[in-house]
């Protein structure tokens, strides 16, 4: 069976818990058919997830995505539990290793074997959604003796990934695949390496829904919108995880270039490095139907669902883009 193609709002809408639900409400009356969460730190996504649930009707709701380090296998099965009580059927519990800037600067944790602790952690909390009652010594975590009750339909786990033993890891354990910030010439051996993965798991990779956030602007100013992407994005391809995704996307010279610059505090270095051709193929700018035509073509590369973050700096250009992919103005039509 195909994966269904969705559309999806970021949330939250801003620090104001109200804000968020008007902007869920109005997503659910536009057609939109998904709001994903961002989880990095305040408001708490999770937490938001629960207060937020019975103000829907028929809309899905994930996390892209809860870091497998800041709570343990047992607290994110307990939580997925009740928020697959509140939307039953209509969520997504989204699992990855963050960065080392969310990690070990915001939090103090260091970002030890991540492939293996993001296996590991979903191994555990699908056995615990389950009712299994705990053994598990891993590498990297270890349970005994913790049970809870199971639910009638526990929420899948998706797992966030960029590079190759990571996508594959994620395709075979994960129900999902959980992308963000490639250049669009690194998507087909992305695509390659969930196909490796969910072969190891004996599924068929068709199966394996491939969920992206992407960086939207509807725009008249195409060069503004770069050196945005540049001011907001830079410091994220400095971190060493992204960096060395954007290496092994194909643009060593710019990670290099990037890293170097960020070590010497030297922005115009760092941002400098991301050229307009970079951003052109990471970020999805222009106009309306430049934006709509650039999402088709990353569904026909093997995204499935589309999160629209607009990289808005008001609420007018905020609206304006996700309004060009209300159920009024886009469908997947042949795609």
């Amino acid at each position: 069976m195909s994966v269904e193609r969705r559309m999806a709002i970021t949330l939250p809408a801003g620090p104001r818990l109200a804000d968020t639900v008007e902007r869920l409400l109005w997503a659910e009356d536009n057609g939109f058919a998904d709001a994903w969460f961002s989880d990095s730190g305040a408001p708490d996504s999770l937490t938001q997830v629960a207060a937020v649930a019975h103000h829907t009707t028929n809309i899905r709701i994930g996390v892209a995505v809860t870091p497998v380090y800041t709570r343990t296998p047992a607290v994110l099965a307990a939580t997925a539990n009740v928020l697959g009580q509140a939307l039953p059927g209509r969520f997504v519990m989204g699992l990855g290793s963050s960065s080392q800037t969310i990690m070990g600067q915001w939090n103090g944790i260091s970002l030890d074997k991540p492939v293996t602790r993001v296996k590991e952690t979903a191994l555990m909390v699908r056995a615990m959604l389950a009712g299994e009652k705990s053994a598990f010594d891993g590498e990297t975590l270890r349970s005994r003796g913790y049970r809870q009750a199971p639910i009638d339909q526990p929420p899948p786990l998706y797992l966030a990934a960029l590079r190759p033993k990571m996508i594959e890891m994620a395709a075979e354990v994960g129900d999902g695949v959980i992308f963000n910030l490639w250049p669009k010439s690194a998507l087909p051996k992305m695509i390659e390496h969930v196909a490796i993965g969910a072969a190891r798991a004996g599924k068929d990779p068709a199966t394996v829904e491939i969920v992206n956030r992407a960086m939207v602007l509807v725009t008249d100013d195409k060069a503004e919108a770069r050196d945005r992407f540049r001011a907001m994005f830079a410091p994220y391809y400095a971190t060493p995880v992204y960096n060395a995704f954007l290496a092994w996307a194909g643009h060593a010279d710019a990670a290099s270039t990037i890293s170097e610059g960020w070590a010497e505090k030297d922005r115009a270095k760092t941002g400098g490095a991301i050229s307009d051709a970079l951003i052109d193929e990471i970020a999805v700018i222009g106009s309306a139907e430049e934006v709509r035509a650039r999402i088709l073509e990353d569904t026909k590369g093997g995204v499935h669902t589309h999160i629209i973050a607009p990289m808005a700096m008001s609420d007018d250009e905020v609206m304006r883009t996700y309004d060009a992919f209300t159920a009024d103005h886009f469908s997947f039509g042949a795609a």
